[in-house]
């Protein structure tokens, strides 16, 4: 059966466990080498990854290609606007074409029906690479960083500052199957998907959804935020106004615990969400966040591959 990761439940908290541990592993094993260099046993050696990008990237673009290289494969890069998806090629049709062409598929787009109808009719893994719903990939990113940095996963308090958009969704889902908590510091009508809420307190994770952000971020062990206006959305003032009092800034971090991480996935709106005391301060940790998108996202390539 082909083995998609559309969401974090695709896989379930047994293999995020597996793959988060063969990611540390492979990472220290590289120690030194450059990075364009394949790792020594080049794991997916002759595979090719196709990556469609619907929506503008560098971390995803970057960190997909270099995974893909570190594991003896190789990628080939797609922009919807100079293929016949962008003219008006179905995500059928696109889906039948690519899977007689590479081993695997990466898509970066809005809708997440988009991916969910290109995995239903791809005959090889499909990666979600970011929808408006969910961003799986960056999570794994993020959860590698976290326990990397000393701290467990089971009982972690994680909180959340501002927009409940599709990265605090996969954090939230992570949050129930890796059994740690998240307060979410959100101004009303900005909420994140119910759905996922509720399938994380049934997985045993507590999440509560507060207005004050000091309480949201009261103790945490680590403060995670994002841009307000997400891509493709209007720069609303209304909405910029809304969020102001969710900003990280050091007196927010006041309330978290000295040795808090600070998370963000990039790019950041300086000054907006965060302010750069934060950002480039002794807490922050988003150039490791950043660099692990390689390493997590090698380790979910060899899941959807079967070798996890």
């Amino acid at each position: 059966m082909t083995r998609h990761f559309l969401n974090l439940t695709d896989a379930g908290g047994n293999a995020v466990a597996a793959m988060l541990n063969d990611a540390i592993d492979r990472k220290a094993a590289r120690k030194g080498l450059p990075k364009g260099k394949a790792d020594a046993d080049a794991p997916l050696a002759g595979h090719v990854l196709a990556m469609v990008f619907e929506k503008n990237s560098t971390r995803t673009r970057v960190s997909f290609d270099v995974a893909m290289r570190q594991l003896g494969g190789s990628a080939v890069i797609l922009d919807a606007g100079t293929t016949q998806l962008g003219r008006g090629e179905t995500i059928a049709d696109t889906a039948r074409v690519l899977s007689r062409m590479a081993d695997a598929i990466m898509l970066r787009t809005d809708d997440h029906a988009k991916v969910e109808e290109l995995a239903r009719y791809a005959s090889v893994p499909v990666i979600n690479g970011l929808t408006d719903l969910s961003h799986p990939c960056q999570i794994m990113a993020d959860l590698l960083t976290v326990i990397e940095h000393g701290k467990a996963l089971p009982g972690l308090e994680v909180a959340w500052l501002g927009d409940g958009n599709n990265v605090l969704n996969s954090i939230v889902e992570a949050a129930g199957l890796m059994k740690f908590n998240v307060r979410i510091g959100v101004p009303e009508g900005y909420e994140s998907d119910a759905a996922f809420i509720e399938a994380a307190k049934l997985g045993g994770a507590n999440v509560h959804v507060v207005r004050d952000a000091a309480e949201a971020a009261r103790g945490a062990d680590v403060v995670v935020t994002d841009t307000w206006i997400s891509m493709g959305q209007a720069h609303a003032e209304a909405k910029l106004a809304a969020m102001e009092p969710y900003q990280v800034n050091q007196a927010l971090m006041a309330h978290a615990k000295a040795d808090a991480l600070f998370l963000h996935c990039l790019p950041a709106h300086r000054g907006e969400e965060v302010t750069d005391a934060v950002i480039d301060g002794p807490c922050s940790v988003v150039w490791d966040e950043a660099e692990n998108r390689i390493h997590a996202q090698k380790s979910v390539l060899r899941w959807v591959f079967g070798q996890l």
